[in-house]
């Protein structure tokens, strides 16, 4: 195996709203980067924090001793890794990982592919949005072997809190499982929030009256605020959850697996995508919500349950 540097060279591949955060807090941590965008005007402030941008994307990763790709799907790091060579460039014992959410198999495949030049492979997807990326609190879900996951430990926890899930592809289903549960519970608040709106309640008053109660969670703080406020600026956005919720409806129809209420929440983020709402953050399934809604009333729910008017 690859002698690892205490601070170990970072090549850096992807830099998005989760990438550009997370390489920032390395460059903080003391970690030399070098880093490469497909639009290299997104790291003009890394390189102001001292990164050093690479023209191509081998150019990164030549002489790393770890390197991280944060792209948007699985194909994008199929195209980075063996049609722009990425996976022939980085060193021979060094380690590649994969931070983007992409399907479990196609994990697996990447990690054999560069294990037959030597070169070691994490699953390590995040949950926690731009915000966790920004203060080093993701919840990272790894797959691999336990002792590249060791040599890669102390790197990752600058980002956030990592934990070994398993064997190759195991982080990659592991997010999948977390991309079902906030899903839908968004769907949950958002029609909760829609309930209470439609009988004349005030949807903030409600959302606070819940919050440390069996139906607080993070996304009852953080999504339910986006809802009573209106503000629909990315975190993630929906189109990438359809994304990951497409994967998931995949995955489970390979293992035999009736997800019911994910087939659902799949269908809903589905059509709010097609309703134009694709490139607002997830949250905004509460538009969804409201466009199906649109036209009834809350006279209309109260004759649907036989209440009085």
């Amino acid at each position: 195996m690859r002698q690892i540097n205490s601070i170990p060279i970072v090549g850096f591949i992807g830099l998005g709203k989760m990438g550009a955060p997370m390489a920032s807090r390395l460059l903080e941590s003391g970690y030399e980067v070098r880093v490469w965008n497909r639009s290299a005007h997104k790291a003009q402030a890394l390189v102001e924090q001292g990164a050093i941008l690479s023209a191509m994307p081998i150019d990164a990763v030549r002489g790393a001793d770890i390197t991280i790709l944060m792209l948007a799907n699985g194909s994008a790091v199929s195209e980075v890794l063996f049609e722009q060579r990425v996976g022939y460039a980085v060193p021979t014992g060094s380690i590649v990982i994969d931070m983007s959410s992409i399907p479990p198999a196609l994990a697996v495949a990447h990690s054999t592919g560069l294990a037959r030049r030597g070169v070691h492979h994490l699953d390590a997807p995040v949950s926690g949005g731009v915000t966790g990326a920004k203060q080093g609190s993701l919840a990272i879900m790894v797959g691999g072997a336990p002792s590249i996951f060791d040599l890669a430990k102390p790197l990752l926890e600058r980002l956030g809190r990592p934990s070994l899930i398993g064997a190759s592809g195991a982080g990659q289903l592991t997010k999948l499982a977390n991309q079902a549960i906030v899903a839908g519970t968004i769907c949950a608040v958002a029609e909760a929030l829609l309930l209470v709106t439609a009988a004349g309640v005030n949807p903030r008053t409600a959302r606070d009256a819940l919050l440390g109660g069996f139906a607080d969670s993070m996304i009852l703080k953080l999504h339910g605020e986006r809802m009573v406020e209106r503000e629909w600026t990315p975190g993630g956005t929906t189109c990438t959850h359809v994304k990951d919720l497409l994967t998931l409806m995949e995955v489970a129809s390979e293992l035999g697996v009736n997800l019911p209420i994910s087939s659902e929440v799949t269908r809903l983020f589905g059509s709010s995508v097609s309703a134009g709402f694709g490139h607002l953050d997830h949250s905004a399934v509460l538009l969804e919500l409201e466009r199906i809604n649109s036209g009834g009333s809350t006279g209309h729910l109260r004759r649907q349950l036989g209440e009085p008017q």
